[in-house]
């Protein structure tokens, strides 16, 4: 009988400038103690932030010694030759009540280079969005790195950045390198590599509560830019009921949606790889061999590799993020 089952942790609460309420409002998270809970780590390897299971017999173990302890039984034998004992991927929500920064992550390679750390390529999937809500992602015009600083100096950076209109549902897929920000107005679901690593390049001249601004790495970030005018932003998907629909693919992450109103069987016998599920509509049960889950709205749940069929059940419909280390 296989030991693993579907792991659920609990979530780690952070405190930002431009976060919100909804992880208690929208999500029932009724017990963070935060006035301002701009982000939700629902599944985090993060150094100092790691998650910790809240079900099961491995109840009150974190994620970092449940790899230690199953490797690739619990990753997959290819993600755990590839990552080792460091989880590949980290998951949140993100309530953004006010503008985020302006800012970029390095790619690997240039992470690496000056802070022996991953480089941090993500998408969003817009949960929740206010009328109106808008994001920044890339530029709406081809700029040189000259002209980019020169409205970097003269606070017209507006100009040249891409402004992008969400609803419910969009997906952004966000490469290490491109310029971005959200909005007012949205909660999303953010799949991303292993990595804190940001470069901040404009805060909107904002202070905190003892008047002081938040870093700025302007001496950091040109480097890192990708200056290239895509000609669409949005990541498009199909909609489609009772399948698994490709919505993201990347070196980093595979990420599909998965929208069912009847009970289904997941085969992940040949993946070789963890998998996630995010709940980002409804509600289902999840069953492996004879656990049983419940997955809520909000909720992520990690599947370990050798949990090769999984069953799912809706109440009375539910819609997944399923997200993976590709091949």
């Amino acid at each position: 009988m296989n030991l693993l089952y579907p792991l659920k942790f609990k979530p780690i609460f952070k405190e930002k400038i431009w976060g919100g309420q909804k992880a208690k409002t929208l999500y029932n998270l009724d017990f963070s103690p935060l006035q301002n809970c701009g982000e939700v780590w629902v599944l985090s390897g993060y150094p100092d932030n790691i998650s910790i299971v809240e079900n099961g017999f491995l109840e009150g173990n974190d994620l970092n010694e449940l790899i230690e302890v199953y490797m690739g039984d619990l990753l997959g034998e290819r993600v755990f030759e590839q990552f080792g004992e460091e989880f590949p991927l980290l998951i949140k929500l993100i309530d953004s009540n006010d503008w985020l920064s302006i800012q970029v992550h390095p790619g690997d390679e240039l992470a690496q280079k000056r802070h022996k750390a991953n480089g941090k390529t993500e998408m969003w999937y817009a949960m929740d969005a206010e009328k109106d809500a808008e994001l920044i992602t890339g530029f709406n015009r081809k700029v040189s790195k000259e002209e980019y600083l020169k409205h970097l100096s003269d606070k017209s950076l507006a100009e040249i950045l891409n402004y992008e209109k969400v609803e419910k549902g969009d997906v952004f897929f966000i490469p290490a390198g491109r310029v971005h920000a959200l909005g007012p107005g949205l909660v999303v679901a953010e799949i991303q590599q292993t990595s804190d690593l940001t470069y901040r390049i404009y805060d909107f001249d904002r202070v905190d509560s003892e008047g002081k601004s938040r870093e700025l790495h302007n001496d950091l970030a040109p480097d890192a830019i990708d200056f290239t005018v895509y000609p669409d932003y949005k990541a498009r998907y199909l909609q489609k009921e009772n399948q698994s629909v490709s919505v993201v693919k990347s070196p980093f992450f595979t990420t599909n949606m998965l929208h069912f109103n009847k009970s289904l069987i997941k085969d992940y016998t040949e993946l070789d790889s963890f998998v996630i599920y995010l709940c980002a509509e409804g509600s289902c049960k999840v069953i492996a061999d004879e656990t049983e889950v419940n997955l809520a709205l909000g909720e992520a749940m990690l599947i370990p590799a050798t949990n090769g069929e999984i069953s799912l059940v809706p109440s009375p419909s539910a819609r997944l993020l399923e997200v993976y280390i590709p091949v």
